[in-house]
């Protein structure tokens, strides 16, 4: 039974993911802040498929200490990761000017340092063993700078940039990296909105993205999908 590795595992994107997973036989090492959350994720993945392993660890990504933590752990306890989703992601809209102090130090930890950290660690692991798939949630701010949201989009640009790096320095092991890119998707940072939900992508929408390249051959790489709004964003 092969193992994955889902930061932001308990809500929005990462949530959907984790169940998608679990829903097909994915043992899981699900990591996000808070352990109530990490419980009820567990929970729902029991529900949904018994057999499968569930493994939960707390891990505050802003925190390089932990995310060290985290990856010692998954090394001592793991001997081999098959899929890691690097979703855990920061969002704090400013412009450039207007943006608090640090706010690009806070997002280059969450945003790049973290799945940077990670990917070295496990991307080791799954070139010894000749597979494995690794993906990066990045952004349609990935492609088209946001203004209001400065920081954000300098990471988001980052982070598809170290998906390409990953992915030259892999492919020829045997392990693929994808950039997953959504748009405007119906997650907690919408909360309130008056949009109705049709408009935007769902969380769902990503997780049979992941899944969908999960079934492709061994010979087929997916470098990117890009999943937007039908009627553009929002």
């Amino acid at each position: 039974m092969k193992t994955a590795l889902i930061t932001g595992g308990t809500k929005g994107m990462g949530r959907a993911i984790s169940l998608a997973l679990g829903n097909d036989g994915y043992n899981l090492i699900i990591c996000a802040r808070n352990q109530d959350d990490l419980d009820r994720i567990a929970k729902e993945i029991a529900k949904v498929n018994a057999e499968v392993q569930v493994y939960t660890q707390v891990c505050d990504f802003s925190d390089e200490e932990q995310v060290n933590n985290l990856i010692y752990w998954v090394e001592k306890e793991f001997d081999q990761i098959d899929v890691l989703v690097n979703n855990v992601g920061l969002f704090v809209p400013g412009r450039f000017f207007d943006e608090k102090p640090g706010a690009l130090k806070q997002h280059m930890q969450i945003n790049v340092f973290a799945p940077h950290a990670l990917s070295r660690a496990i991307g080791k692991v799954m070139k010894k063993h000749g597979s494995g798939n690794i993906f990066n949630v990045t952004s349609v701010a990935s492609r088209e700078v946001v203004p209001t949201a400065a920081s954000y989009s300098v990471t988001k640009f980052a982070l598809a940039g170290l998906t390409n790096i990953i992915r030259e320095e892999l492919k020829k092991h045997g392990v693929k990296v994808t950039e997953i890119v959504p748009g405007s998707t119906l997650t907690s940072s919408w909360e309130g909105t008056t949009v109705p939900a049709k408009e935007f992508v769902l969380p769902e929408d990503i997780a049979k993205a992941v899944m969908s390249v999960l079934s492709m051959s061994e010979g087929a790489n997916v470098d990117e999908v890009v999943v937007r709004p039908i009627k553009g964003q929002i």
